[in-house]
């Protein structure tokens, strides 16, 4: 992956609840949009948008497993601005919903 790309998806991946639309990361790798989705593509295999959905969903993954944080905060943490939205993703990625995915996965259901 090229350097200008692989800092961008670490951007991606370390802030989930920022600006991450086509505009703001070619800004962000130096690139035009055009461009930088067509990298993006061929570098991932991926689109921008899909990349951003996997990167946001596995980031709620991990707060769903770990804290006890209501689902409203969740979905503002990870970039997703309502439960309706992250819920979508999550049926769409994961097959399960959010709540579904916690009470399946969280660090309390474990220790059961």
């Amino acid at each position: 992956v090229r350097v200008p790309l692989r800092e961008v998806l670490g951007w991606i991946a370390g802030h989930p609840d920022g600006d991450l639309t086509v505009p703001a990361l070619a800004t962000r790798a130096a690139m035009s949009e055009r461009h930088f989705a067509r990298v993006f593509r061929a570098e991932t295999g991926r689109t921008p948008a899909a990349f951003v959905e996997g990167s946001r969903v596995e980031a709620a993954r991990r707060l769903l497993e770990t804290t006890a944080a209501p689902l409203e905060s969740v979905a503002r943490a990870c970039g997703f601005g309502t439960v309706e939205t992250m819920h979508r993703s999550f049926k769409r990625t994961v097959q399960v919903t959010p709540g579904e995915y916690r009470r399946r996965f969280s660090a309390r259901a474990a220790a059961r």
